[in-house]
């Protein structure tokens, strides 16, 4: 027997307040882990942590990515037994995903068709959940008799077959990967030089020693929303005292 996990959180954005104020429901997005310290997890969000309403298929980052962003993220983990055989046609399955990755979109229509009991199913589009659902359906163990277009992630937490492991903070959870160099508050201003250097070596001359510390955005208390925002802000000022000295 393998074991695979269905990872529901809650990040606290505005898109899942939203969810949330419709649903009533504590958590609002459902993932697939193949493992328990969910280096390989996988969904259908927001492709850009900026842009909500560009979603699709995704391997998520906890380091790097959209959660990075949410650092309160709150989760509820659960344990599902496959048996080796849907195990291995799952990953084959999700093999398949990876590969075109941006041809699958976000099935935004879908969601519209839940409250009404009505699925709406798009060609190469899913929401989280029922693409957590019809994974597993194809891989030989179906959980639910309705429509996988009708599947919201409360209904996993009330699932008889699926064991709560773990339910807290995001970045507390024990088994996750990244928690040793997830470190949000290592340093009281982010290394912007060494960052910068550390860039020139992976992107452009490609000589990093993967072994070396490694730099990210969220290391430190200065977000990557905040310097996208604070850049906006200044290039609208810029303009604003263009416009003065113009009509001045």
């Amino acid at each position: 027997m393998q074991a695979v996990y269905i990872v529901l959180t809650n990040t606290g954005s505005l898109i899942n307040w939203a969810l949330k104020s419709v649903t009533s429901a504590p958590y609002n997005h459902a993932s697939l882990a193949l493992d328990k310290g969910f280096r390989r997890i996988y969904s259908f969000a927001r492709r850009e942590p900026l842009n909500p309403f560009w979603g699709g298929f995704v391997r998520e980052d906890f380091v790097k990515g959209t959660f990075s962003w949410y650092p309160d993220s709150t989760c509820a983990v659960y344990r599902l037994m496959l048996t080796s055989r849907e195990y291995r046609k799952l990953e084959r399955i999700i093999s398949v995903f990876e590969k075109k990755p941006k041809r699958y979109l976000y099935n935004y229509a879908g969601l519209v068709g839940i409250p009404i009991n009505y699925p709406i199913e798009m060609p190469a589009s899913y929401f989280c959940s029922q693409f957590v659902a019809e994974v597993l359906s194809r891989a030989g163990h179906r959980l639910f008799s309705k429509r996988s277009a009708l599947i919201t992630p409360e209904d996993f937490r009330h699932h008889p077959e699926l064991e709560l492991v773990y339910q807290g903070g995001l970045y507390q959870y024990p088994e996750l990967y990244c928690q040793e160099i997830y470190q949000p508050k290592q340093y009281q201003n982010f290394p912007f030089r060494k960052y910068m250097l550390q860039q020139l070596d992976t992107e452009i001359l490609r000589l990093m020693d993967r072994e070396h510390k490694q730099y990210y955005f969220r290391d430190g208390f200065l977000k990557p929303k905040k310097i996208y925002l604070t850049r906006q802000i200044g290039k609208v000022k810029q303009v604003k005292k263009l416009w003065k000295g113009f009509i001045g």
